[in-house]
């Protein structure tokens, strides 16, 4: 498993590609998908997810709309126009930091089996 530290510094771009890449999903789907993909080696905390989510809705980037389960209400959010553009330009970012990094760092990154 991955530090908060090194979590932190990509949950936007990891929510927004995960929204660009699916119609919609709720919070627990999220973290949960993350964790599956990564086979549990990043886990998002509740404590990260809603305010990285809040700050994206602010933002412009992302949406909701509510859906009601019984009496239990599930927001789903999903990518604004605005979203799109944002979500490729942070994998973009990110994808160039990377590259960085490796020439900072001197090493030859090899993807391990996520």
């Amino acid at each position: 498993m991955y530090t908060s530290e090194l979590i932190k510094g990509t949950l936007k771009t990891i929510i927004l590609n995960l929204l660009k890449n699916r119609d919609k999903m709720y919070g627990y789907e999220i973290t949960q998908t993350v964790k599956e993909m990564t086979n549990g080696k990043i886990k998002i905390t509740e404590g990260a997810l809603y305010p990285t989510l809040h700050s994206l809705e602010k933002k412009g980037d992302i949406g909701f709309e509510k859906e009601y389960i019984g009496k239990r209400v599930r927001k789903y959010y999903s990518l604004t126009e605005q979203g799109q553009n944002t979500a490729q330009e942070k994998v973009n970012e990110f994808a160039d930091f990377i590259e960085t990094m490796k020439y900072l760092l001197d090493i030859d990154i090899k993807p391990s089996n996520a």
